[in-house]
């Protein structure tokens, strides 16, 4: 255990641990000489140091949903932070990620709902006080994971420090979970397919550095893996045999390190319609699917805007009569507007991304009512399995996030809460305009 302490603090610093009041204590403690029998009992008992509970094994322990309450699995997308180089999707953003579009974003249209204005303002996401701020929100309101957008290509990892600096230094981590959805799109200057070699760096990176963290989650005992995009992961690695032989060695090297394999999530815009999707399926060892966000199942009808009870109705018809061979975790999309990202004077017109059309309508009710019909469905499957993915806990730059603005402050966390704090919330079919 101090040696669990010890690493912990080497890495965040006293940020994360008060020495005095924790490791200093326990070590104390451990040196005297106590009978075998105090000291075993005492071990067997819980340290609080700043908010986590540990065990003797240096296990942190978290609330666990209950079999019935399908797990909250909430999209964070890390560009919000100083830092050189251009953005995940957009080049040439500042030093403060995207911060500065939102900044200066504005209405398109008559009545469209720009600038989004966040509540706590244009904060520093890889500070520990800010991310311990951000999990307290999450974890009070029902969000039980973290989905780091993580993204590695040929030119190595980055857009971590809200991972590394932010997340696994804050002193109430244990709240909420966090797992990687591997972002392997084209982005920075590179291809998001990327070949074996650096799939095994990427391989070595997540399971030393990730994985074996005590709050990273897993299902069914493995830890939970994502990938953005199947065809980009394929195509790099030269076909699907060889896809499989690295996700093999992905799983040997998992339990090489004491865990139990890897539980592989994939995202289903690059999956559905393959006419070979069941085979994919069988041969990757894919064990469930779900949706970044309702847009890369639904195409918008209508320019400028599309209204987001429509829009909800669609996305639940197509999820409901495909088959995607996999167990399906049922998709919440708060909002959708690039608009920041679009170049300053130019009219939305849907001629293609970020210049898409926006979703309007997404009031707190409807976005409550929503969540009722993604528990209903996630009801459905296994109780491991019961998982509802939120777009987004903060893509402030395409409007879907969950994080307080100055328009509805906490209202679509507290739906959250409301929702998935019930036994048995109503379930509706669909909602009123």
């Amino acid at each position: 255990m101090i040696a669990a302490i010890a690493c912990l603090r080497k890495s965040c610093g006293n940020a994360f641990f008060n020495v005095a009041a924790g490791e200093n204590l326990l070590e104390d403690f451990l040196n005297r000489k106590h009978s075998i029998v105090t000291r075993m009992a005492v071990m067997k008992n819980l340290f609080m140091v700043n908010g986590l509970l540990l065990t003797m094994f240096g296990t942190i322990l978290q609330a666990q949903p209950s079999n019935n309450t399908p797990q909250v699995a909430a999209f964070y997308y890390p560009n919000w932070h100083p830092h050189q180089g251009k953005s995940a999707d957009q080049p040439d953003r500042g030093n403060f990620g995207e911060w500065p579009v939102v900044m200066h974003a504005y209405p398109r249209f008559p009545g469209h709902d720009q600038p989004k204005v966040p509540a706590w303002g244009f904060e520093d996401e890889a500070t520990p006080a800010i991310m311990t701020k951000k999990i307290k929100a999450a974890a009070d309101h029902g969000v039980n994971v973290f989905l780091f957008d993580w993204y590695f290509n040929a030119g190595g990892p980055f857009l971590e420090q809200a991972l590394n600096k932010g997340y696994l230094c804050a002193t109430n981590r244990a709240r909420i979970k966090f797992a990687l959805m591997w972002a392997n799109h084209d982005c920075n200057g590179h291809s998001g397919a990327i070949g074996r070699a650096t799939f095994d760096k990427l391989v070595e990176h997540a399971v030393r550095d990730y994985m074996t963290q005590p709050t990273y989650w897993k299902i069914e005992g493995r830890p939970v893996f994502s990938i953005y995009q199947v065809d980009q992961f394929i195509t790099g690695l030269g076909g699907l045999t060889a896809a499989a032989e690295a996700l093999r060695h992905f799983r040997a090297r998992a339990r090489a390190a004491g865990l139990a394999g890897v539980y592989l999530n994939v995202m289903v815009n690059q999956l559905q319609g393959r006419k070979d999707l069941a085979e994919v399926v069988r041969v990757l060892g894919i064990d469930s699917a779900t949706s970044y966000c309702w847009m890369h199942h639904i195409f918008f009808q209508h320019v400028p805007a599309e209204n987001f009870v429509d829009f909800e109705n669609r996305y639940f018809g197509h999820v409901t009569h495909n088959n995607y061979s996999v167990n399906y975790w049922p998709n919440v999309t708060m909002g959708w507007d690039p608009s920041p990202r679009m170049p300053s004077g130019e009219t939305i017109d849907n001629h293609g991304y970020p210049n898409t059309s926006v979703l309007t309508n997404n009031t707190p009710a409807n976005f409550r009512r929503t969540l009722q019909r993604a528990y209903a469905m996630a009801l459905k499957l296994p109780p491991a399995q019961r998982v509802v993915t939120i777009y987004a806990w903060n893509e402030w730059s395409e409007g879907g996030y969950l994080e307080p603005d100055r328009a509805h402050g906490m209202a679509y966390l507290d739906a959250i809460r409301d929702v998935f704090g019930l036994k048995a919330p109503p379930v509706l079919k669909a909602g009123a305009r």
